[in-house]
């Protein structure tokens, strides 16, 4: 069991009812008082982001976590199928373990997270970025608009679609932020 000084960015926590990461802390000694640590923590079932306040020296119960490679190779009804890249093993997840499911294509890397102990599946994690190919998008016209940061949508070729800028036309292959769910840059 370890207490709020091991607290740093990126540990995971069991805490109330889940499993939470710890995405900021602040050890704070105020002049009068107890000191504290205030976090912002991030369930990884949910993704919802919370803020809790640790009174300073307070039990905090670390859970091991590994992130091993997979490749996403098909969905079917049950779920997404993913192999393991060392041991060739297949799993199969639920979508609401996957974070911007919908950016997947067949042969992406991703990294899926595991209960250490339990080896259950915590959720699994694209690239910051992918590289897709627009399917469909209207074609920009020239003078369409009054500011430089217009945007149009596109459907990708996993069947998402993003705002792009005017200039983008069907064929192009794109960089997408998966966390922002957005356009990056042309290819």
């Amino acid at each position: 069991m370890a207490d709020t000084s091991d607290i740093k960015k990126g540990l995971t926590i069991a805490f109330k009812d889940g499993y939470y990461q710890i995405i900021d802390f602040l050890h704070v000694k105020p002049g009068k008082g107890a000191a504290f640590v205030r976090t912002k923590l991030r369930n990884l079932e949910t993704g919802r982001v919370i803020e809790n306040t640790f009174p300073s020296g307070a039990k905090i119960d670390i859970v091991r976590i590994e992130r091993r490679p997979y490749q996403y190779l098909y969905q079917e009804e049950a779920g997404y199928v993913f192999m393991n890249k060392e041991t060739y093993e297949q799993i199969t997840l639920e979508k609401k373990l996957i974070e911007a499911a919908d950016l997947m294509k067949e042969g992406q890397d991703v990294e899926i997270v595991f209960h250490a102990d339990s080896e259950t599946p915590l959720f699994a994690e694209l690239p910051s970025h992918v590289i897709l190919e627009v399917t469909y998008t209207e074609p920009g016209v020239k003078g369409d608009t009054a500011s430089s940061t217009a945007m149009k949508d596109a459907t990708l070729e996993t069947g998402a679609t993003i705002k792009v800028p005017l200039f983008i036309n069907i064929g192009d292959k794109i960089k997408v932020d998966t966390r922002e769910y957005a356009y990056s840059e042309r290819v």
